[in-house]
């Protein structure tokens, strides 16, 4: 910087009593006109002030002050101090600062020259500093110094306008330090120069008594600075205004750094403490009063009002605007960040907060929470720090060890409270914890993201103690389960905003999403939510988290796992809801999180091969030189651990999903593209080929819209992309179903369809339709880029992969077979290198064999592998031999000579206890099938064989009880294979076209053998010494090939209504491994249209199942078929009651006595409580009514059965009309007529009888006045801490008590004998059922007990006579089905069979002697052809379309044995334990007589147990006792069925009122290929 040169001052002139002297005596005045040149002025100013820097300020020591007087009111002259030059007043102000250093304490400038001289410095000298590269910078920064090292600032408190230059100078030095960073020379202010600026501050704080008001908003307002809203929301001139929104995603454009102002201001506050306490008290006091005192006047002020204040049903009080609330939330974010900078100016504010927290007014409350949870996190007014990476799709996946290492932190953002907020203000941070409490929501709303927020931090990186972070948890798990939606969608948001690192060390400390009341559990459980938007954002956090985890899972992280191990079983169960809005959020949550498409982000090498697998077979052959990994191997292991770690249940619904639900949709979705090719945009010439056109194209959108929740809006977007006619859209479609298609097509398929879709306009909206449907219909987990990595971690089992790999690689093989081409004979060469017994063998022959049967021409035909084909027959294990047998009858082109020499091989010398005996006699059971000409040939030496296995016990053990055992001995197994050879003798005899006559005198004797193993409880010995446990085995395996061989029209003939009977006892057998195993094979076949309709009626025998699961289960299932049937205009269900009540009239247990007819109504409503709805309740009443004009056709001429069937006719209809009056319905008439089964029922002979008939009552005096009371108690939804299942009888298996909850016990209690029945006095108007006492135990012979009378009458079917509805439905399922017979293909056991033959109509004459019809209406439209195909899945999507191709299904069953193998062998899953019995019924109390109550009131409370009866084994009748419900809770719960109280879509878990879809149906069977 130049300077001015001067001559050098005088020397001073000192008193004789030495005080200095001013010895300036020029003058800096002049006269107006006169002024002085700029140039001497300047000099003279330098020469004045160079004077004065020379007079040293001595403590003891004076100056002549006199002396400076005259130069004081020269520089304070309007002339000087506002002159233009700027170097002059630059001079002039430094002359007037050291006229106050040296003059100091007692300056020479009157009150008024003091405002000229600090009106200078604060408005021009100060100001200027902003530019360090003024000329006069120096003299500038010289001003600066002095005023700061002499404290001559102080003086400023004299002048008059004082508080105005205060707060002007407060603001210059706020703006100086600001701006000097933006100056143009890029130069920024010293740091020297802010520390004296800041000094001068201090000074004027400590030093003044009082500080304007306006001043301290000033000193605050810096620590906003950090706000990038309010930073953003400034503008920079008054042409410009407000600028836009602040973006929280642009984190980039936030300060890397703290402003020099917020440092300032900070040093401020830290060196006054005391004084800026009692300033920032009255500050935020005076802020809080102005709102309350808006609030109080009802918000004038604002003139608009928050919405999402008034949503609120709970705000107390007047609400305002957001106007009204400015100024106290700018408040409450300075709180926030005076906390993070000096807290020590808090300690008079934090309890004014406290008092905000228990404030009447919600948004002040609000406020309050949101503050204090801030500052207890460290959060400040620069907000959250960026969201932790968590990306799913990310490679390599994240590490505990590594993760969150390479992040960047930004300190304004990053959490850090000074000190501990609990410890500090441990009062304030009680109240804080008690808004847990408040009954506002949006405030339990905030305090749940706060305390998610200080979980998070570790409280601002100050730390939690153990039980104040367990409390934290405790609550935040409290708050996901809260009743208000927008509180439990915050606590999921809350938990979305972890880190992977906290997940695991912090949320998952008391356990994973496993354990109960732990915040992932509860997590997991939102997936559930009855709301959409919570449930929504609880799917894609709980998904994000476990892809981001599943690097940790892959390589066996045990703390990893068991915190989100079980994550994904919890995401797929969601699909049981049945919610369409849940169905397509799970699309979106498996292939863009689970399973991201993107994942892993590197690209394969891979291209130019034929099957896109040269790099992973090179891997496998260990010739790889590449280091580099390979995507397909990564994404597979990725695949392979979603899938091991699913459950049972979920696995069905992932199988489903990606298995069968793909292959419909495909099929649908080319539907949907060949129909939008020849709509052509609208554009036809042919106007009448036009309409047909559009008619066919219209059925086909109008059923993929039913896959919508929005069905209008699906429909609206399929018919916008059929206009858009994009042909390229379509081709890119086709690539992704095609099988040809690797990973990579389909993947960029999909990607260039979004975009195309997203980017044209005329599709605006059809993105969000079509991707669904793009999801379910690719190929992206069954692709064939995955086959050789699957094939390799089956055969190496890395990382304990190899289950689920052939898992998945037998999956393949049953739905897309086609994939396997390319690598078919790699199968078949692993086949070649295993040994028979060799762990993996008989997982990779079922794949093999899926192939085989599908495309056999593509099998390899080497002598090498047949005879290795042989071997595994002949030498492996029985089910190695089957499939060994079945993928040698599909391949070999001389089958016949295989079959012939394997046959002869093992009848020759075949005895029990041979040389694999047990091989033999599996091979010689899959022979009949797969060979059956050759197979009649040996017929009879066969059905000898299997006779002689079955009818003798080799150890033999007398008057065995029923026991089941886990394990299989070589005894058991050669009889369960011989019943198995029986079955398929009779199976086999429709391949080689035997007639009726034949089939009747073949099918009879076994049918005959397999029903009295039914009957006898798995005896078979005329000795009775069969083995305890081979009884309930050979029991469950007999009933199981009953429902297989009625799977056929013709066999299922053989069924008679008196066997039916029998088999249907089997859904109560007193073991729950067989009834479980009975039930679940009899609903997969119900669900693919396998068996009659009549075959429905066995699970409503199911109403005193006492494990509560497996009843919840089968309930949810019940009403799910109940729904398709309703959605498809059917009848089916309703229909099955006439037989329902003919079943009940030939049980075991029926007895004309009031008690047994109250069981009986047990049955009944539970009947009604899953199919009854008002509108359907009259033709369920009309039947019931029906059932009375008839007489019992199974035991013709039995006055008892007819007795017993008109009965039960009276106690539906009483059951019907108390449930109608219970739920206050309107049953209406049913108009039509119905027919009943001819072989169930005949008509009665004179109309006279039928008049005395109808007259008479049935019932026993005392029945229907108790039924209210009953059908109440069934309605009422179980409380979770009571057991409400039946009291069972132990029997000594150790296995099965696992699978009953805590106190249940194995078996049905038996029936005690009437004569020891306790005697209740009677009640004229009880509305329970009485109870009875236990009873002794006595063994009735089975014939005493069966009533049913089976007389062999002439055969009639038992094909129920439905509505023309009905059979229209069941003919398009068939017609769906079926599809064209392979010729070679003669393993197929249901080959030539027209699945039609299964309807539900009756071809004998019904009761009123019309003949059975059926709609046998031909659909013309292709769309009835190929879109019903995936009608298994309609209407509600709730089943993944599970009726497969019937060329499909055919080659399931000849392997479905295996399915039987895998029930007996593995334990059946066991339900868990909800709700405990207790060790004795309570005693009973004395009944009291009580008035009906009417309906929509509670029951009056009466504490008693009531009895019910269920089939037991051996044919005893069992009483079985319920405990009672405590009186207080059934004065809590309602009278009629009444939704569960917690936040989810219950499935089959839920209570039994919920309404829930079943999920995909996949085959149990491990064989079924």
């Amino acid at each position: 910087m130049r300077t001015r040169r001067s001559s050098p001052p005088p020397p001073q002139e000192e008193d004789p009593d030495n005080t200095p002297r001013l010895q300036f005596n020029q003058s800096l005045s002049w006269r107006a006109g006169k002024p002085i040149p700029v140039g001497e002025l300047l000099k003279r100013l330098k020469t004045l002030v160079e004077e004065l820097c020379s007079i040293d300020q001595e403590q003891d020591q004076e100056v002549d002050r006199e002396s400076f007087r005259s130069v004081a009111s020269q520089l304070t002259h309007s002339n000087i101090t506002k002159h233009k030059d700027r170097g002059v007043r630059a001079w002039a102000a430094c002359a007037q600062v050291e006229i106050l250093r040296v003059c100091a304490p007692d300056a020479p400038f009157t009150s008024t020259q003091l405002k000229e001289v600090f009106s200078l410095i604060v408005n021009s000298i100060l100001p200027a500093l902003s530019d360090p590269t003024n000329a006069y910078n120096s003299q500038h920064l010289h001003v600066l110094t002095s005023l700061s090292d002499f404290k001559s600032i102080c003086l400023l408190g004299d002048v008059p306008t004082a508080d105005e230059l205060m707060l002007r100078l407060f603001t210059c030095f706020f703006d100086v330090v600001s701006s000097s960073s933006n100056s143009p020379s890029g130069e920024s202010l010293s740091k020297n120069a802010e520390y004296h600026m800041t000094s001068i501050l201090v000074i004027l704080i400590d030093e003044s008594n009082a500080v304007p008001p306006d001043v301290i908003d000033v000193i605050l307002a810096q620590f906003l600075r950090v706000d990038p809203k309010i930073m953003q929301n400034t503008p920079k001139n008054k042409k410009e205004g407000t600028q836009a929104e602040w973006d929280e995603k642009q984190t980039t454009l936030l300060l890397k750094e703290l402003p020099p102002a917020y440092n300032m201001a900070k040093g401020i506050c830290m060196a006054c403490p005391e004084k800026m306490a009692r300033y920032a008290s009255q500050y935020f006091n005076d802020v809080a009063v102005d709102a309350s005192e808006t609030v109080n006047s009802g918000g004038a002020r604002g003139g608009h009002r928050r919405a999402s204040l008034d949503d609120d049903s709970d705000v107390e009080g007047p609400t305002y605007g957001e106007d009204d609330l400015k100024d106290l939330r700018k408040a409450h974010q300075l709180i926030r960040e005076l906390w993070r900078a000096c807290p020590e100016v808090l300690p008079n504010v934090i309890p004014q907060l406290d008092a905000e927290l228990s404030a009447d007014n919600v948004p002040i409350r609000l406020l309050a929470t949101e503050t204090l949870g801030d500052i207890a996190a460290g959060i400040g007014a620069a907000g959250l720090p960026p969201p932790p990476p968590m990306d799913p799709a990310a490679y390599p996946t994240a590490s505990l060890a590594t993760y969150g290492n390479d992040l960047q932190r930004n300190i304004l953002t990053m959490p850090n409270a000074p000190l501990s907020f609990p410890q500090t203000h441990s009062d304030a941070y009680k109240t804080f914890l008690s808004r847990r409490m408040d009954k506002s929501s949006l405030v339990r709303s905030a305090w749940t993201t706060a305390i998610g927020r200080i979980l998070s931090t570790s409280a601002g990186g100050r730390g939690l103690s153990p039980s104040d972070e367990q409390r934290l948890l405790d609550d935040l798990a409290r708050m996901l389960g809260d009743g208000d939606e927008k509180v439990r969608i915050a606590g999921v948001k809350a938990v979305g905003r972890f880190g992977f690192r906290d997940i695991i060390m912090k949320l998952s400390s008391k356990g994973g999403v496993d354990t109960d009341a732990c915040v992932l559990s509860v997590l997991a459980e939102r997936v559930k939510d009855r709301k959409h938007h919570v449930r929504e954002e609880a799917m894609r956090v709980l998904s994000r988290i476990w892809g981001v985890a599943v690097g940790e899972i892959q390589a066996g992280n045990e703390q990893v796992q068991v915190a989100l191990g079980g994550a994904p079983t919890k995401i797929f169960e969601s699909w049981y809801t049945g919610d369409p809005d849940v169905h397509i959020l799970l699309d979106h949550c498996l292939f863009e999180l689970l399973l991201p498409m993107g994942f892993p982000p590197i690209k394969s090498k891979q291209n130019g091969t034929e099957n896109g697998s040269t790099q992973t077979q090179s891997q496998q052959n260990g010739n790889s030189e590449s280091t580099e990994p390979d995507p397909d191997m990564i994404r597979t292991q990725r695949i392979l651990t979603l899938l091991k770690g699913l459950d049972e249940k979920a696995k069905k619904v992932f199988c489903g999903i990606i298995g069968q639900r793909q292959v419909k949709m495909a099929q649908l979705m080319t539907l949907f593209i060949q129909k939008c090719d020849d709509y052509n945009g609208g554009t036809i010439d042919d106007e009448e080929e036009e309409k047909i056109v559009k008619k066919k194209l219209a059925a086909v959108i109008e059923h993929i819209s039913k896959l919508y929740p929005e069905v209008t809006a699906a429909s609206n977007h399929l018919w916008k992309f059929a206009d858009r006619n994009d042909r390229r859209n379509y081709k890119l479609i086709q690539f992704c179903m095609a099988p040809e298609s690797d990973y990579r097509t389909v993947y960029k398929a999909i990607k260039e369809l979004e975009k195309r879709v997203k980017g044209d306009k005329a599709l605006g909206g059809v993105l969000e339709t079509m991707m669904p449907l793009i999801y379910r219909s690719s190929l992206v987990v069954y692709n064939k880029s995955h086959v050789p990595a699957i094939i390799h971690l089956s055969r190496e089992d890395g990382n304990g992969l190899g289950s689920a790999a052939h898992e998945l690689l037998q999956q393949i093989s049953d739905y897309h077979p086609e994939i396997l081409k390319s690598h078919v004979k790699e199968i078949c060469k692993t086949i070649e290198e295993q040994r028979p017994d060799e762990p993996g063998a008989l997982d990779t022959l079922k794949a093999c064999a899926g192939f085989a049967k599908r495309l056999p021409k593509e099998m390899p035909k080497g002598r090498s592998f047949l005879q290795c084909l042989v071997n595994y027959a002949t030498q492996g294990p029985p089910e190695v031999s089957k499939q060994a047998v079945t993928i040698l009858m599909a391949t070999a082109d001389k089958k016949e000579m295989y079959a012939r020499e394997l046959m002869d091989k093992s009848i020759k010398g075949f005895e029990y206890g041979c040389d694999q005996f047990l091989t033999k006699i599996a091979m010689l059971s899959q022979l009949i099938l797969s060979a059956p000409r050759e197979a009649d040939r040996q017929s009879s030496k066969l059905i000898e064989i299997a006779r002689d296995i079955i009818q003798k016990n080799r150890s033999p053990s007398p008057n065995s009880d029923y026991e089941w055992s886990e394990t299989i001995d070589d005894e058991c197994a050669a009889k369960y294979w011989a019943l198995r050879l029986l079955a398929n003798r009779v199976r086999c005899c429709l391949d080689v076209d035997t007639d009726l006559a034949a089939l009747k005198e073949l099918g009879q004797p076994i049918y005959k053998l397999l029903i009295e193993l039914v009957d006898k409880e798995g005896e078979i010995s005329s000795e009775n010494d069969t083995p305890a446990t081979h009884k309930p085995r050979l029991r469950l395996q007999a009933s199981q090939l009953l429902l297989k061989l009625s799977r056929k029209k013709p066999l299922d003939d053989l069924l008679t209504p008196s066997y039916f009977n029998s088999l249907s006892i089997m859904a109560q057998d007193s073991v729950f491994e067989v009834r479980s195993s009975f039930i679940t094979k009899l609903k997969k076949y119900l669900i693919k249209n396998s068996l009659p309709p009549r075959f429905y009626t066995v699970n409503f025998l199911l109403a005193f199942e006492p494990i509560t699961a497996f009843k919840r289960e089968s309930i949810t299932w019940i009403r799910s078929r109940a729904a398709f049937f309703k959605a498809a205009n059917s009848t089916v269900m309703e229909m099955v009651f006439a037989r329902l009540l003919t079943l009940l009239a030939h049980h075991p247990d029926y007895e004309q006595t009031a008690e047994e007819l109250l069981d009986m109504a047990r049955y009944i409503t539970f009947y009604l409580q899953t199919i009854a709805r008002e509108e359907n309740l009259g033709l369920i009443f009309h039947i019931a009514q029906r059932v009375k004009q008839t007489r019992d056709s199974i035991t013709p001429n039995s006055e008892a059965a007819d007795a017993r069937l008109h009965t039960l006719s009276d106690l539906a209809q009483a059951t019907i009309r108390a449930y109608e009056d219970i739920h206050n319905w309107s049953m209406q008439t049913f108009p039509g007529k119905v027919h009943l089964p001819a072989s169930l029922f005949r008509n009665i002979e004179t109309s006279d009888e039928a008049h005395e008939i109808a007259r008479k009552t049935f019932l026993p005096d005392g029945v229907e006045e108790r039924l209210e009371g009953l059908i109440r108690q069934m309605l009422r939804p179980p409380k979770q801490h009571h057991h409400n299942s039946k009291k069972r009888k132990p029997t000594g298996s150790a296995t099965h008590n696992n699978h009953h909850d805590e106190d249940d016990e194995d078996r049905p209690a038996k029936k005690r004998a009437k004569s020891t029945k306790s005697k209740s006095s009677p009640r004229k108007s009880a509305v329970m059922k009485t109870p009875k006492r236990p009873k002794k135990m006595t063994e009735v012979p089975s014939s005493e007990i069966r009533r049913s009378g089976r007389t062999k009458t002439k055969r009639d079917t038992y094909i129920e006579r439905d509505s023309s509805e009905d059979d229209e439905e069941l003919e398009r399922w068939d017609r769906g089905e079926t599809t064209e017979q392979e010729d070679e293909d003669e393993e197929n056991e249901e080959e030539g069979e027209n699945e039609n033959e299964n309807e539900g109509t009756d071809k004998d004459e019904d009761v009123d002697g019309d003949k059975g019809h059926g709609d046998n209406t031909n659909d013309e439209e292709e769309l009835k052809e190929a879109s019903e195909e995936a009608e298994a899945k309609e209407p509600s999507e709730a089943e993944v379309d599970v009726d497969v191709d019937m060329d499909k299904e055919e080659e399931e069953e000849d392997n479905e044995e295996e399915d039987d193998e895998k029930e007996e062998k593995e334990p059946t899953p066991k339900p868990t334990p909800r709700t405990r019995a207790k060790s004795k019924p309570k005693p009973k109390p004395k009944p009291k007589p009580k008035a009906k109550p009417k309906p929509k009131q509670k029951p009056n409370n009466v504490k008693k147990p009531t009895t019910r009866t269920t089939r037991s084994r051996r044919g005893k009748v069992r009483e079985e006792v319920v405990e009672e419900e405590e009186e207080e809770e059934e004065e809590e719960e309602a009278v009629e069925e009444e939704p569960n109280n917690n936040n989810n879509i219950d499935t089959s878990s839920s209570s039994d009122e919920e309404l829930s879809d079943p999920p995909p149906e996949i085959d149990d069977d491990d064989d079924e290929n």
